[in-house]
């Protein structure tokens, strides 16, 4: 008997992108009041500490995690700790320090992950559970009031709730899903760069995903606001936790249906049609121009590589 699932591949594009690899056990339904001081107790427990939008690294060690003494002795506060979830070495949390000056010298170090994604520095798993880390303490720093009343919330449930002890009002964490998308006319595919990209990088053009839309129609929306081109049927292609902050990047190939670009100046400093040979230089890193596709952590690679290599 045919089944829904007959032709797809057994490693799913998603899990080859940048911050793909987390393997915690979240255990969401377990998760009360009593689930973090538990898992503290736990002597197998690690943290993974952030100083502000950092990530906080010994440079003295491989390991990005820290004992609960550790994370203690740097100013963390057990009240501030995250329960992520468990792996089989123990209990994930984490952490952002009140205070960033324990952490600005030697044998510590600052880290954006983007450049620990990009350089490789930490095993996936690590780089997948600091994601999920990094867009849990971010949204708890910028979300310590109450959206109705203005009142101090506190934190609940682990970190993944916050109550308003004056209106009873519970806030949860957001994720915004956004769309980035490949327009494809035939032989020839739709790139774009901003102005804060590298020098000589195009990109698949991105939107966040409107209220009351569907994923295929954001694809459609964005695509003709910033370029100007209509598009038809939209395939979907995979997805990307983004921690910067908490965004889920969804990637799309779209047929498109008209090819006059008319560049939306504010969001594009460029825009224009490739053909599949010179993306395939510029993959390859040998583009006559200098020009190039986005990095391998980046969901857009794999969704310009997936079009250039299906001959």
């Amino acid at each position: 008997m045919a089944s829904l699932f007959d032709g797809l591949p057994h490693t799913e594009a998603s899990s080859l992108h940048g911050f793909s690899g987390n393997r915690i056990d979240r255990r969401s339904e377990k998760r009360d009041d009593e689930a973090v001081p538990t898992a503290l107790a736990d002597p197998t427990a690690r943290l993974y500490v952030f100083g502000g939008e950092q990530a906080v690294l010994r440079t003295d060690r491989a390991d990005p995690t820290f004992t609960l003494a550790e994370a203690e002795a740097l100013g963390a506060r057990r009240d501030a700790m995250i329960l992520l979830g468990w792996t089989a070495e123990g209990p994930r949390l984490a952490v952002t320090l009140p205070d960033v000056g324990p952490v600005e010298a030697e044998p510590f170090r600052l880290t954006d992950l983007r450049a620990l994604a990009v350089e490789a520095l930490l095993a996936p798993d690590h780089l997948g559970a600091m994601a999920q880390a990094r867009s849990l303490c971010h949204w708890h720093l910028k979300h310590g009031f109450c959206s109705v009343c203005g009142a101090a919330s506190v934190m609940r449930i682990g970190g993944y709730r916050r109550d308003c002890p004056s209106c009873n009002s519970q806030h949860f964490p957001r994720t915004d899903p956004v769309v980035i998308m490949l327009a494809i006319d035939g032989d020839r595919a739709l790139l774009g760069r901003q102005a804060r990209f590298p020098p000589g990088m195009y990109s698949c053009l991105a939107g966040f995903v409107e209220p009351g839309e569907t994923i295929e129609d954001a694809v459609r929306r964005e695509t003709e606001e910033e370029a100007g081109i209509r598009v038809g049927r939209v395939r979907y292609h995979s997805s990307q936790p983004w921690p910067f902050p908490a965004s889920l990047m969804i990637g799309c190939h779209g047929e498109a249906l008209t090819t006059d670009i008319v560049r939306d100046e504010v969001e594009l400093e460029a825009c224009r049609w490739f053909d599949r040979a010179e993306v395939k230089t510029m993959i390859a890193g040998t583009h006559p121009d200098g020009l190039k596709c986005p990095p391998p952590i980046a969901i857009a690679s794999h969704i310009i590589r997936t079009w250039a290599e299906a001959e």
